[in-house]
């Protein structure tokens, strides 16, 4: 007989029936939460002053391909793709609404990437001073200038299930590190 089982992530329950011999499939649901919260985007009303692009979709997936371009880190990538999720639900603290998402799913560094990733913008000589010779302002200096070159209302950018499978080729390095071994031992 099967018996269902849960598990919480964030704010998200997963409800899935398996028996003993089963795992969870965490690749499948990672795949399937991001492409979610991603093209929820989709038609995101931004401000054309500041994003001729268009919507926040737009945006997002040439930020990504900035950064894929530019680096060999896939959290990089990850943040650079994610870093507008929150946009979704509200542009006012959207920095704060998707990182909220994704806290205790991917990596805590991803997470801090996409918290902080207006802080240069909005307070750049107190976060240039706080963040002094560490390695998170050169990260989030490379995340601002993938963030505003990709305002091109006429740049080719891959779909969203492209850019999801990129990243999805390195899940591990971007998941959250208890979470790994939390649903492993709740579902294994």
């Amino acid at each position: 007989m099967r018996e269902k089982q849960c598990i919480k992530i964030n704010s998200h329950l997963v409800k899935k029936p398996i028996t003993q011999a089963e795992t969870f499939d965490w690749q499948t649901f990672l795949k399937k939460h991001l492409y979610s919260l991603l093209t929820a985007l989709d038609g995101v009303y931004q401000e054309p002053r500041y994003h001729p692009e268009g919507d926040a979709l737009y945006h997002s997936l040439q930020v990504f391909q900035l950064a894929y371009q530019t680096c060999t880190d896939p959290e990089l990538w990850a943040a650079a793709l994610l870093h507008d999720i929150g946009k979704a639900i509200s542009t006012q603290n959207h920095a704060i609404i998707g990182a909220n998402e994704l806290e205790g799913l991917l990596s805590a560094r991803i997470v801090w990437l996409i918290r902080h990733h207006l802080d240069l913008l909005v307070a750049p000589r107190n976060t240039r001073r706080r963040l002094r010779h560490s390695h998170q302002l050169r990260e989030l200096e490379l995340l601002r200038v993938w963030d505003l070159k990709g305002r091109s209302p006429t740049a080719t950018v891959m779909a969203p299930k492209e850019a999801i499978n990129i990243l999805i080729q390195h899940g591990s390095s971007l998941l959250a590190r208890n979470e790994t071994a939390h649903v492993n031992n709740a579902f294994g």
